[in-house]
C-alpha cells in the first residue's frame, strides 16, 4: 500500500472521500435498525390506556421483540389492536410505523386482571332463587374466565337459576334468568368505541337479551351486526 507521502494528491483525495463514504454508510446501517425500547414503551403506554377501566388489579407483560430485526428506525410509532381484539388475556398488539417509512409488526403481550368473582358455595337447583348464602367470592385472573363472569353479589342475588349449578362452579350471566335489557323487535342504539374513534347507529334487535348477553341487530341499511346488550338498552358493538 502506498504511504500518503508517495501518493499523488489526486489519489489521496479519492481515498479520503471513499473512507468518509464508508464510515457514513456503516453508521447509517447501524442507526437504521429499529431499537426495541421505544417499541416496548409505545405498547406499554397503549395497554395502560386500554386497560384503565378494567376491574381488579391489572398486570401487563410485554413479550419478545426480535432484537435482530431489520426494520428501519421509526420516528412515529402507532400501536393498535387488531379488529375483534380487546386488551384481555394473551393478545398481539400491532405497532405501525408511519414515519419516515411504513411497516407493521405484532408484539405478543399478556394482560392479567386479578380480582374477585363469584362461585356457587353449594349446589343450586334449576329455578332456585339465589341467596347470598349460595355464593362465595374467589380471587383470580379474570382474563382466564369467561367474559360474562359475575363479579358482584348484586348481579346474582334474587335471580333464578336457569339450570342446576354444581358447587364450586363459576357463575356467569347465562346461568341466570336476568331481566331483559333488550327485547326482540325493539329499536336500539348501537355504540362502538376503539382507539381514537367512536361510532353510533340505530337498528332493530333480532333477539331478546339480558345485560351482557349477545344480541344481533339489523341496521337501517339491512346489514346485521352482533354486539352485547347493555343495562341501559343499548347495544355495544363487537369489533
Amino acid at each position: 500500500m502506498l504511504s500518503n507521502r508517495l501518493m499523488p494528491p489526486s489519489c489521496r483525495s479519492a481515498v479520503i472521500s471513499l473512507l468518509a463514504l464508508s464510515l457514513t454508510l456503516a453508521g447509517g446501517s447501524v442507526g437504521a435498525q429499529q431499537p426495541l425500547p421505544p417499541v416496548r414503551q409505545a405498547v406499554s403506554v397503549f395497554l395502560a390506556q386500554q386497560t384503565s377501566g378494567l376491574p381488579g388489579k391489572v398486570g401487563v407483560t410485554i413479550e419478545g421483540v426480535d432484537p435482530q430485526n431489520q426494520l428501519p428506525a421509526c420516528t412515529e410509532l402507532v400501536p393498535f389492536l387488531p379488529p375483534g381484539t380487546r386488551a384481555w388475556g394473551r393478545i398481539n398488539v400491532g405497532v405501525r410505523c408511519e414515519s419516515p417509512v411504513n411497516w407493521t409488526i405484532y408484539v405478543p403481550a399478556q394482560v392479567s386482571v386479578i380480582g374477585d368473582y363469584l362461585v356457587a358455595a353449594r349446589p343450586i337447583r334449576s329455578g332456585q332463587v339465589i341467596a347470598p348464602a349460595d355464593l362465595e367470592r374467589r380471587s383470580g385472573d379474570l382474563a382466564g374466565e369467561a367474559p360474562n363472569t359475575l363479579t358482584d353479589m348484586t348481579q346474582a342475588v334474587g335471580h333464578n337459576a336457569r339450570f342446576t349449578i354444581a358447587a364450586g362452579n363459576t357463575l356467569r350471566t347465562d346461568m341466570l334468568r336476568l331481566p331483559q335489557a333488550v327485547r326482540q323487535g325493539q329499536n336500539v342504539k348501537v355504540v362502538g368505541t376503539g382507539t381514537g374513534f367512536a361510532v353510533t347507529n340505530e337498528g332493530r334487535a333480532l333477539n331478546a337479551a339480558a345485560a351482557g348477553e349477545p344480541v344481533r341487530v339489523r341496521l337501517g341499511s339491512g346489514q346485521v351486526i352482533s354486539g352485547k346488550a347493555r343495562a341501559d338498552g343499548s347495544v355495544e358493538l363487537d369489533f
